[in-house]
C-alpha cells in the first residue's frame, strides 16, 4: 500500500477541535502523516493546532504543510517546531516554502528575495536542531550565539515549490520535497528541477506527490471553489495548457474579494481542474494513484483536506483506494 498523508487545509471557520477529529479519524484509517496549513489570518494557528492534534493522536506524524519565513523568524520556527516534537514523542516534521502572496496582503507584508529567504530559513532550523550554538548571517536573517536546548537533529525538513529554482533548492537541502497540485503531464518536468538541485549537492531527499482524489460529483463541486488557490501562481506553460490567462486570475481574486469562495467558484472551470486531480470510480483513481506512483517512484502520496463536511467519506473512499494500490 502506498504511505500517505493528509494535508489540512485549515479552511477559514472551521475551529481546532474539527482539525483535531480529522486527525483522529485519519489516524484509525491508518494515514501516516498530517500536514497542517499556515494560512495567516485565514486560519487557526498552525502551531496551536498542532499542538491540539498531538495531544489526541498517538501514532500519526504531525506538521506544517507549509510555513513560510516571513511572520516568524526562522528562529521562532524551529523553536515552535521542536516543542511540537518534544510534545509529540518525536512526530513532528517541517514543511516550508515562500508562502503564498495573498496569504501576506491582509497583513500588508510583501515577500522579498523568496529562495533567499526559504534557503535561510532552512539552514537556521537545521543548525539550531543540531543543539550547538549558531551564528548565522544571511540576506535577511541573523543569529548571534544563538541556542536552542529542544531540537533534535533528525527533524525532517520538507519543502514545497513549484518554480525551477525553488524546487532545485529541494533537491539541493531539504530532507524532502513536496509537489503539490502539479498539471500531471508536466511531474517529471517539476521531478528533474528537484533533480538538478540533488546533482548540485549529492542530497537525496524523498518526494511526496499531492494531489485531490475525487470519486464523485459532491466532493468536485466543494473543491470547485478551493481550486482559487491552487490557480493563483501557475507557471506559464501550466497556464498555455489549461487555458487560464492573467486576467482569469485578476477575475478570480476579485471574486473572492467580494464574494468569497461560492462566488470565486462559479469561475472556476472543469478544463482547470481535471488536469491536476485523480477523478473517477474508486477503481478508476486508485489504477492512475498507482501508475503515477510507479512511473514517478515517489515516496509518499498526501491527500489534501479542504471541507470538514466531505472529509469523512472522503477518507473511506480513499482508504479504498489505497487498498487496491
Amino acid at each position: 500500500m502506498i504511505r500517505c498523508g493528509i494535508g489540512i487545509n485549515q479552511t477559514p471557520g472551521v475551529g481546532i477541535q474539527q482539525t483535531v477529529e480529522i486527525c483522529q479519524d485519519a489516524e484509525q484509517k491508518g494515514f501516516a502523516s498530517c500536514w497542517a496549513a499556515d494560512q495567516g489570518l485565514d486560519c487557526r494557528d498552525v502551531f496551536v493546532t498542532l499542538t491540539a492534534i498531538v495531544q489526541k493522536t498517538s501514532k500519526i506524524k504531525v506538521g506544517t504543510g507549509i510555513t513560510h519565513p516571513y511572520t516568524r523568524h526562522p528562529a521562532v520556527t524551529a523553536s515552535a517546531i521542536a516543542s511540537i516534537d518534544e510534545l509529540s514523542n518525536g512526530r513532528a516534521f517541517l514543511t516550508v516554502s515562500a508562502g503564498g502572496i495573498d496569504t501576506f496582503i491582509p497583513m500588508g507584508l510583501e515577500r522579498p528575495k523568496p529562495i533567499a529567504a526559504t534557503r535561510e530559513l532552512i539552514e537556521i532550523c537545521r543548525a539550531l536542531f543540531s543543539g550547538k550554538r549558531v551564528s548565522y548571517q544571511g540576506k535577511l536573517f541573523q543569529l548571534n550565539d544563538a541556542y536552542m536546548d529542544s531540537g533534535k537533529a533528525d527533524i525532517d525538513i520538507w519543502l514545497a515549490g513549484r518554480g525551477p529554482q525553488m524546487l532545485a533548492l529541494g533537491g539541493e537541502i531539504a530532507d524532502g520535497v513536496l509537489l503539490d497540485f502539479i498539471h500531471k503531464d508536466f511531474l517529471l518536468d517539476n521531478i528533474n528541477m528537484v533533480r538538478k538541485g540533488m546533482d548540485s549537492s549529492g542530497n537525496k531527499p524523498k518526494i511526496c506527490y499531492s494531489t485531490m482524489i475525487i470519486t464523485n460529483e459532491k466532493v468536485l463541486e466543494e473543491f470547485r471553489p478551493l481550486a482559487f488557490w491552487r490557480l493563483l501562481e501557475p507557471p506559464q506553460n501550466v497556464m498555455d495548457a489549461i487555458g487560464l490567462t492573467q486576467d482569469d486570475i485578476n477575475n478570480m481574486r476579485q471574486a473572492f474579494a467580494s464574494g468569497g469562495p461560492a462566488a470565486v467558484g462559479k469561475l472556476i472551470k472543469d478544463e482547470w481542474i481535471k488536469p491536476f486531480v485523480i477523478m473517477g470510480s474508486i477503481e478508476e483513481c486508485a489504477a492512475e494513484l498507482s501508475r503515477i506512483m510507479k512511473k514517478h517512484t515517489f515516496d509518499e502520496f498526501l491527500l489534501p483536506i479542504l471541507s470538514v463536511e466531505t472529509t469523512p467519506a472522503l477518507l473511506s473512499d480513499v482508504a479504498r483506494v489505497l487498498a487496491l494500490t
